[in-house]
């Protein structure tokens, strides 16, 4: 397009024009315009007029838009009318446009300087003619650089202005607008867009050009071997030709008659095929029949293998068979009905097994039976049966309860069924030695009961594990088998290239290879099983013979079960190790369901005979015989089945609670009432309870047993001998340490209330110390009791019976950590709590015995005056109360507790005696005085020092004197 018009040509660097070198003043602030790509073409001086290159086109539409020297430019591209015959032509002046001089060019030499030092530079690019051949690649290069200034959109090989984002792109419509007073910048944008558009299009046509240059003598050079190679292909056709000749002369001389030869000993090996495969579709087709048969003997591992085969055969040997379409679903349908039937038949099994009687042994019912249908099971995958099973245990647990209750009440001739008719209203009508013996009745069955389940459950483990065994040795086999093929593929390897070197053909080296293995294996077939008849008496038949037994997967091997059950385990189990394991694991977890199922059904059967609270009925015996049967049942339990089911021990020690709690309520009841009427005088000793302590003398607790013949000849004692001490004590603590040594035989007997009881005996003797507190020290035994004063001999008495309990503290104490856990020591701190208050209460007493003495010789010493007669009135009081006091205690307290009293009373005494001296003015100067005061004080001396066991008291009585200033 642009060839056609007509451009002036480049300007040469030797012009004189003054337009192209005049100077842009600088200082002038104009608005620069962008610069526009170089628009001349870089072509070399042309100085020979005779060779014409791409260079000399350089009449273009585009040199024309861009001559600055046109008068007039249009603004929008696509009204542009410029012909062919488009020349230059004087145009006169006009008389009505005004004279142009060069400021008036000023604006249009700013815009035109970036182009001159375009142009200026492009001359200096452009060598010379003589160096063509030599910046030839120079060129290319450059043209190449020229090319990337054209935007990346114009190469897309989907431009197309009729896409409105492209068009837009290209051609923004801001150049076009010419509203307002923004015409004449917006002219000369869309002059800017017009001139580089412009230049985009030189760039092209350059590139375009120089590249059918390079490639012209390319051109003309094959067109003129065009010739030379329809010769070539000429002479080649005819080679081809004579060849073929050759080659079909050749075979009809020297392959036709080998090749008939083989093929009609394929078609005899065809017809061998044919044949085996009609024995094959004969045989087939007795399958249902056969099956049928086996069904009826129950054998369905057997018909479960045959329907497998079957449809093995059906998929490899018989496949595409029209006569055969229907057989495969045929065989689904009856591999299901044959599930249907195993799961009926084990449900039917389960039920026969677990209803035996059970007075029977625990050998396991019909055991071969039992085998079969579990492998039959694994076979199909079928793993709920152990569901079934667990769901039989349930229904049996049920029945033999119900059986063993109708069996006991039917017995009972008390119990009429006609008026009582619900089984369970009977059955509360048993008292508690008939009810105890239907208990262990239905503990003993449940024992044999959970061993016939064990018994069965160990064969299908055994099972399992044996089928879990054979997956694992056909693994190893597997791999055994992989390693051999790959070394058999490495001596093969070798066998090839020897055959090669050789010249024999390697399909008849690979056929021998192939049927000396099956041949030898057909031989031993036969060898194992004579009465077999042979596929076929010819020899090439002998391959095919094999295609049963290769097919199928009758391959079994040989395991025995615990109970002398020799199994055959098929190779075609569908059970990977995580579901055997598993399956193992459900087995073990079905056995321990067994185990909770009867211990809850135990729990229902106490709680329907524990609604009228028979249970918290029982005395001590009664319960601990119950406890003992229910513990031994647990233990039996847990030796069958391997673990300890918690419903039944939940239960027992549910109801060990209450019991612990109307335990301790009876005589913590029983202990308050003797309390109440305790008249705190000392009581005879029995010779049962100087039995009783004696047998808790070398620190072991027990209740002995009554021996009534050698107590009847005892007299009852004064006192309690305890380890060689005597202890004056009320009938109430008699009783007392009976009730306690009940309490620790409570804890031997049922040992999971150890620690209920010994917070409800830390009860009982808190009780004990705060009672007896309120009734002697806080005289509360006046109004209980009606005593007319709580004498000395009262609260020695007292302390004297706390003292004995206190005894006794150490003994209970090691007696329960004996039986506590380590983690539940902690506990065993109330006993230090018991005896610090037990210390406290006869410290109390202690302090009032001295206190009563006190009160006594502040009343008597106030009114001591110093006269004759010695001794005076007040001493004579004072000795005669001090022996009152020490005929009261000494008899109920020892000794040394005795002269421990004495000596604060005496330190009370010689207190107020200071003081009534310190106030008479009575002192130690020898005088009459004195003499009277040292005489009654030789008197309350040696009265106190005549009574028992104080002969020895240091009475110190010096400290009666005032010392001297």
């Amino acid at each position: 397009m642009a060839s056609s018009h007509s451009s002036s040509p480049v300007p040469q660097g030797s012009s004189s024009d003054v337009f192209f070198k005049k100077e842009v003043d600088p200082s002038k602030h104009i608005q620069p315009v962008p610069s526009l790509p170089d628009v001349c073409p870089k072509e070399p001086t042309v100085t020979d007029q005779h060779r014409w290159t791409v260079y000399h086109s350089k009449v273009n539409l585009p040199a024309a838009l861009n001559d600055p020297r046109l008068a007039k430019r249009e603004s929008d591209f696509f009204t542009k009318t410029w012909g062919l015959d488009f020349v230059d032509t004087e145009v006169i002046p006009s008389f009505y446009l005004p004279q142009i001089s060069k400021e008036h060019f000023t604006v249009y030499q700013q815009e035109i300087s970036q182009r001159e030092k375009i142009h200026e530079r492009c001359k200096n690019i452009c060598p010379p003619k003589d160096t063509f051949e030599r910046t030839l690649l120079h060129t290319h290069d450059k043209s190449r650089t020229d090319l990337e200034q054209v935007p990346k959109i114009f190469m897309k090989p989907d431009f197309a202005l009729d896409d409105s984002l492209t068009f837009n792109s290209v051609l923004p419509w801001s150049h076009f607008n010419t509203a307002g007073g923004k015409g004449n910048r917006d002219a000369a944008s869309s002059k800017l867009l017009q001139e580089k558009l412009s230049h985009y299009l030189d760039i092209v046509e350059v590139n375009i050009a120089h590249q059918i240059s390079l490639r012209s003598e390319a051109f003309f050079h094959a067109m003129t071997s065009q010739h030379e190679l329809q010769d070539y292909l000429k002479k080649t056709s005819q080679a081809v030709k004579m060849l073929r000749d050759k080659i079909a002369q050749i075979d009809k001389v020297v392959c036709e008659g080998s090749l008939h030869i083989l093929r009609l000993a394929l078609t005899r090996n065809n017809c061998v095929k044919v044949y085996n495969k009609l024995k094959l579709m004969a045989t087939v087709h007795q399958t249902q029949p056969t099956v049928q048969v086996l069904l009826s003997t129950s054998e369905f591992v057997g018909a479960l293998d045959l329907i497998a085969t079957t449809q093995e055969v059906l998929q490899q040997e018989l496949q595409g068979i029209h006569s055969f379409r229907h057989l495969g679903s045929q065989l689904c349908e009856l591999e299901k009905l044959i599930d249907k039937m195993m799961i009926a038949e084990f449900s039917t099994y389960s039920h026969s097994d677990l209803n035996r009687p059970l007075e029977d042994d625990c050998q396991v019912l019909e055991e071969e039976r039992l085998v079969s249908l579990v492998f039959g099971l694994l076979k199909q995958r079928k793993l709920n049966f152990l569901e079934i099973y667990g769901e039989k245990m349930i229904i049996t647990a049920k029945n033999i309860i119900k059986q063993c209750v109708i069996n006991k009440v039917s017995r009972i001739e008390e119990i009429d069924p006609d008026v009582v008719v619900k089984l369970a209203d009977q059955m509360r009508m048993l008292n508690f030695p008939q009810w105890f013996e239907l208990l262990k009745d239905i503990f003993s069955k449940f024992t044999i009961f959970l061993q016939r389940v064990k018994a069965t459950l160990n064969i299908i483990h055994s099972v399992v594990l044996s089928v879990l065994d054979k997956n694992q040795r056909t693994r190893e086999l597997e791999e055994i088998s992989q390693q051999k093929n790959a070394a058999k593929d490495n001596s093969l390897d070798t066998e090839v290239a020897y055959l090669i070197h050789e010249g024999m053909f390697i399909s008849d080296a690979f056929s021998e290879g192939e049927l000396t293995p099956v041949a030898v294996d057909t031989t031993s077939q036969r060898n194992a099983s004579p009465n077999s008849e042979p596929c076929s008496s010819d020899s090439v038949s002998e391959p095919e013979c094999t295609t049963d037994s290769s097919s199928s997967k009758e391959q079994t091997a040989s395991s025995a079960i615990p109970g002398g059950v020799d199994i055959l385990v098929s190779e075609d189990m569908r059970l990977t190790d995580s579901e055997l394991g598993k399956l193992a694991n459900n087995i073990q977890e079905l056995l321990y369901s067994a185990s909770d199922i009867c211990h809850d059904r135990a729990v229902k059967f106490l709680m329907s005979r524990a609604k009228d609270g028979f249970l918290e009925k029982l005395n001590s015996m009664e319960f601990i015989t119950l406890s003992r049967l229910m513990e031994t049942f647990i233990l039996d339990t847990e030796q069958i089945c391997g673990r300890k089911s918690m419903s039944l021990l939940g239960a027992l020690q549910s109801q060990a609670n209450k019991f612990v709690n109307r335990f301790h309520e009876e005589r913590k009841t029983k202990l308050s009432l003797l309390l109440d009427n305790e008249r705190w005088k000392q009581a005879d000793v029995p010779a049962e309870f100087q039995d009783l302590v004696d047998s808790i003398s070398d620190g072991k607790i027990a209740l002995p047993e009554k021996k009534s013949g050698a107590t009847e000849e005892r007299k009852p004692a004064e006192v309690l001998i305890v380890e060689g001490q005597q202890y004056a004590v009320v009938g109430t603590v008699l009783l007392l340490i009976r009730i306690i040594l009940e309490y620790c035989q409570c804890v031997d007997n049922i040992p999971s209330v150890t620690t209920d009881m010994l917070t409800r005996l830390s009860d009982l003797l808190k009780y004990f110390n705060s009672r007896s507190c309120q009734l002697v020290l806080g005289a509360g035994a006046l109004q209980v009791v009606g005593l007319k004063t709580i004498t000395t001999k009262n609260l020695a008495l007292s302390s004297r019976c706390l003292q004995l309990i206190v005894h006794y503290i150490p003994v209970i104490r090691a007696h329960f950590e004996a039986r506590l856990p380590p983690k539940q020591y902690s506990m065993l701190r109330h006993f230090d709590h018991i005896t610090k208050d037990y210390h406290d209460h006869i410290a109390e007493i202690s302090a009032k015995l001295v206190a009563i003495m006190d009160s006594l010789f502040d009343k008597l010493l106030s009114k001591y005056e110093v006269k004759a007669p010695v001794p005076s009135a007040c001493f004579r009081n004072i000795c005669k109360q001090m022996t009152k006091m020490h005929e009261a205690i000494f008899d109920l307290l020892p000794e040394e507790q005795t002269q421990m009293l004495f000596l604060r009373i005496n330190a009370s005494y010689k207190l107020h005696l200071k003081k009534q001296l310190s106030h008479l003015n009575v002192i130690n100067d020898g005088g009459p005085q004195n003499g009277l005061v040292t005489a009654d004080v030789a008197f309350y001396t040696g009265n106190l020092q005549a009574l028992k066991g104080l002969k020895d008291l240091d009475l110190n009585m010096a400290e009666i004197w005032e010392q001297k200033r």
